[in-house]
C-alpha cells in the first residue's frame, strides 16, 4: 500500500487530494498548522482507518523527520496562500514558502522519497503570451509591490527543486496551479471567486477592485 504525506493537507487543495487517493487505495497522513486551511476541510475524513494527521508547522524538523520516513511520497501543498495574505505579511510569505520547502525537499532526499511540490501561475508573471510555457522568460513586477513576494518565492521553491533532483537525484515533479475553483475554497484571503459567490448568494454588491483585470492588487 502507498503511503501519501500531505503537506498543507487541510487547506482547499489538500483535503481533496486526500480524499482522492483514499479512493484510490492509498494511506495518508496530512500536516498542517491550519494557519490557512481550517480542520473542517479534512474532519469527514477522521474516521477513515487510512487517514491521520497532525496538527504542526511544517517546519517543526523533528515532527517532519518521522512523518517523511514513514511516506513513500510528499506531496508538497503548504504555503502562504491568498492575495491578502501576500501583501499584508510578506515575511510570513517568504520564510514560509522557501523555508519549508527547502526543510521539506532536504528530509525527503535522505530516502529518496520521491516529492511533488505545488507552484503556481503567478511565476509567469506580467507575461502576455496567449500561451504559457514552462522555457519562457519571466517577467515580474518591481519588489515595491508585495504580490510580487510570492511570485519570486514560488520561484526559488522551483529551482530548489530542480536543485535537489539534479545534485541529490531526489525525484521531483513541479505543478503550476491555474485558478482552482471549488468546494471548500474560502475567500478569507482574498480569493475573489468565493466572495463574489458569497455577495450573489447574500444579494450583495458584487466588488470590484480597480478595473477588475488586476490592477486593484498592489
Amino acid at each position: 500500500m502507498t503511503r501519501a504525506l500531505i503537506t498543507g493537507g487541510s487547506g482547499f487543495i489538500g483535503s481533496h487530494l486526500a480524499e482522492a487517493l483514499l479512493k484510490l487505495g492509498w494511506s495518508v497522513e496530512v500536516i498542517d498548522d491550519l494557519s490557512t486551511g481550517g480542520i473542517e476541510n479534512i474532519i469527514h475524513l477522521k474516521s477513515h482507518p487510512r487517514f491521520s494527521y497532525v496538527l504542526d508547522t511544517v517546519m517543526n524538523r523533528s515532527v517532519m523527520m518521522e512523518l517523511v520516513d514513514r511516506a513513500d511520497i510528499v506531496f508538497h501543498l503548504a504555503a502562504a496562500v491568498g492575495v491578502r495574505l501576500i501583501v499584508e505579511q510578506p515575511v510570513r510569505t517568504i520564510e514560509t514558502n522557501i523555508k519549508a520547502t527547502e526543510l521539506t525537499l532536504e528530509l525527503s532526499a535522505r530516502k529518496k522519497k520521491p516529492v511533488l511540490l505545488i507552484s503556481t501561475s503567478e511565476v509567469y508573471g506580467k507575461s502576455e503570451r496567449p500561451k504559457f510555457n514552462e522555457e519562457d522568460d519571466l517577467i515580474l513586477g518591481a519588489t515595491s509591490r508585495a504580490r510580487w513576494c510570492y511570485a519570486a518565492s514560488k520561484i526559488i521553491d522551483e529551482f530548489l527543486a530542480k536543485a535537489y533532483f539534479k545534485e541529490k537525484g531526489l525525484p521531483t515533479v513541479v505543478v503550476r496551479i491555474f485558478n482552482t475553483i471549488g468546494p471548500r475554497q474560502t475567500g478569507q484571503y482574498g480569493m475573489v471567486v468565493p466572495r463574489f459567490v458569497r455577495q450573489a448568494l447574500s444579494n450583495e454588491p458584487i466588488t470590484v477592485y480597480g478595473d477588475g483585470i488586476g490592477a486593484g492588487i498592489h
